[in-house]
């Protein structure tokens, strides 16, 4: 007997669906014709013990206890999944062959090997263990996918550094968590002070953006626009540039902020004859946006659609249950040149789900291939595009039908000709100062006509520019003064919040953890993103002013707290690159850990030597284990109230 093990009861019911009938679907399983069974996970099944587990005294938080740094890890089996355990447990004693088909990621692979560790699999059949991996719930591609079994073995690495980082952010969660928290009651704070790897980097940056608008200061900056001439009566405006003699009136962004050389620039060049220097005149193509990744996802529905980072995740696991979408939490933004062929398929599903998309399906070319079809760029997942599929979406909620017409013209946008413009530059020297004048017209919209409707307008913000080439003569007619001022940095919202957690290198000095930040996930994954963000505001430590992002007084006072090196993403870097380097076989486990618990060792010196004067006064903290209201449970309101708390989180998997 083949049992499949999958890693939630809609993967398990996909795979079933492709296999021989008639089934009996039986109590947490599906029995197939052939004789086969498919089972699941409700996610995890188990989780990391608590400190107490490993000794009763850990049970009262003591800072003479810390560094808690595990001999043995235990993990134990949640209490709503006993039963589903015991299932899997029951149906492995007749397996003949076990198939892991966990998600396609870094905890997919561990989800499923750590419930055959705990459930005591003997090496020898570990090692006949096959993987599954499946990117699409439609019919077509788990029969493909079944088609192209693996050895469980070649993912070892993969879950090795997932569960590498799952025991490494439970030390560094657990020991300075508790640190803090002691530390602050010592000072009068009666509240949790959590800490963690991604969120308390993620609350420094919020801490620091409040900051920076508090502490700006206004300071008026001035521009000198040039009025010019040709020799064929064409006027048109270029903007001065100063030059590197002119670097200590200027502020860091290069604006100037000495008003009387401005005003000595255009006393000079009124009236005065200028050399073109440059003359370039440039077709360009834009290509069409890439197929959407979460992360990409989630920032462009918070601008679009104001959905937090969170909702974006509930609706698509929703969407991609009832096989609308691909898998979700894909940190990949290409797709497989196989899949290039169901294209058609894909586009017909699409037209006859989603109304508003219809005459956009009908302008593509489905014969056009595009850079998104390309298999060197994926590993595990591929990007987020809608699937063959033909269903109404009358049954979605508005936000689910608005989200599935976001990732469905994201992939029509594939099928789009190229944007195509004209871009002219010319360059001018007057009496020794240099004028820039830019400008470009839309030459075909292309996919941009599928993304606004305004775009001719909007593409045309410069007034084209007279033909001219180097060496042409140029008057100077007049020069204008234009006095601008500064403006503070915006405070955080969802949508640039979720895009400096993709894009953290921008907020590193360092140029060696700046390069590592780039080429890694950024802060946080794709699937933990919108969890981290909507732990921060459980825990107090972030508030929403309309729809503005700020830390509170309590996340500000712990930012002040900590040791610099917590608050910042270099650790994150630090760690990314070792667990990408235990999955090319190139780092291992036991350094890594070793590492972790010497540098634990030295924060918590740190911490407890400064201490935590920075709460003092802060107001009592709400019950930190609250509940705060969040989209799942404003949804969960509509459901049967009798449902018990088990039954509700069995739903979610389902």
């Amino acid at each position: 007997m083949r049992l499949i093990i999958a890693e939630k009861p809609s993967l398990g019911r996909a795979i079933a669906d492709v296999l021989p009938k008639p089934q009996k679907k039986q109590h947490g399983y599906i029995e197939t014709a052939s004789g086969d069974c498919v089972t699941w996970c409700l996610g995890h099944l188990l989780t990391q013990a608590e400190p107490q587990a490993y000794d009763p005294a850990f049970k009262q938080w003591q800072l003479a206890h810390l560094p808690i740094v595990p001999k043995q890890w235990i993990l134990l089996p949640k209490k709503s999944s006993k039963a589903q355990l015991a299932i899997i447990n029951k149906l492995l004693k007749r397996a003949d062959i076990i198939i892991h088909a966990g998600d396609p990621d870094r905890e997919g692979q561990l989800l499923i090997d750590e419930v055959l560790d705990f459930l005591k699999l003997t090496p020898a059949r570990r090692q006949s263990v096959y993987r599954l991996l499946i990117n699409d719930l439609n019919p077509q591609a788990v029969k493909k996918s079944l088609a192209s079994l693996q050895p469980n073995t070649h993912f070892i690495p993969l879950s090795v550094s997932a569960l590498t980082r799952s025991r490494a952010d439970w030390l560094y969660g657990i020991n300075l968590t508790r640190a803090f928290t002691l530390l602050g009651r010592k000072e009068g704070y009666n509240g949790l002070l959590s800490v963690g790897r991604v969120q308390t980097p993620l609350l420094g940056l919020v801490v620091k953006r409040d900051i920076d608008i508090e502490t700006f200061q206004i300071k008026p900056f001035f521009e000198v626009i040039a009025v010019l001439e040709t020799d064929n009566k064409e006027p048109f405006q270029a903007k001065w540039i100063p030059s590197e003699s002119c670097q200590q009136w200027l502020d860091e962004d290069g604006r100037l902020l000495d008003k009387r050389l401005a005003l000595n620039v255009i006393k000079r060049i009124q009236g005065k004859k200028g050399t073109v220097i440059l003359a370039e005149y440039k077709s360009c193509k834009e290509r069409p946006p890439l197929p959407y990744s979460l992360s990409a996802l989630q920032i462009d529905a918070a601008r679009q659609l104001k959905m937090s980072a969170n909702q974006v995740l509930e609706i698509c696991q929703n969407l991609y249950e009832q096989k609308f979408i691909t898998y979700p939490r894909s940190d990949c933004r290409y797709l497989p040149k196989a899949h290039f062929n169901q294209a058609p398929d894909v586009l017909t599903a699409i037209r006859h789900n989603y109304q508003p998309l219809i005459q956009a399906v009908d302008k593509a070319l489905p014969n056009k291939p595009g850079r998104a079809w390309n298999d060197k760029k994926i590993s595990a997942h591929h990007g987020i595009i809608p699937t063959s599929r033909r269903a109404t979406t009358a049954n979605l909620t508005s936000e689910g039908a608005h989200l599935y017409g976001l990732i469905a013209r994201q992939y029509i946008a594939q099928f789009y000709p190229d944007h195509t413009y004209m871009t002219q530059h010319i360059d001018t020297r007057i009496e020794g100062g240099l004028f820039q004048a830019r400008s470009s017209k839309t030459i075909n919209e292309g996919w941009k006509m599928l993304f606004n409707n305004n775009n001719a307008k909007n593409s045309e913000k410069t007034p084209p520019l007279p033909l001219v080439k180097q060496g042409d003569t140029v008057s100077c007619l007049t020069a204008q003064l234009k006095e601008k001022e500064t403006q503070p940095p915006q405070p955080f919202s969802d949508a640039t919040l979720l895009s400096a957690m993709t894009g953290i290198a921008r907020f590193v000095k360092d140029p060696a953890v700046r390069k590592i930040l780039r080429e890694t996930d950024g802060l946080g994954t794709e699937a933990t993103r919108a969890g981290i963000i909507e732990l921060l505001f459980k825990r107090q430590f972030l508030i929403r002013k309309g729809r503005s992002i700020h830390a509170t007084p309590t996340g500000r006072a712990l930012i002040a707290a900590l040791p610099e090196k917590i608050s910042r993403p270099d650790m994150t870097a630090s760690w990314e690159f070792f667990l990408e380097s235990i999955v090319d076989r190139k780092g291992c486990y036991a350094t890594f850990m070793r590492n972790l618990t010497d540098e634990l060792s030295t924060l918590l010196d740190e911490a407890i030597t400064n201490g935590m004067a920075s709460v003092r006064e802060l107001p009592p903290a709400e019950n930190p284990f609250k509940k705060s209201v969040t989209f799942s449970q404003q949804r969960r309101k509509k459901e049967n109230t009798s449902n018990s708390f088990n039954k509700k989180r069995i739903k979610r998997y389902n």
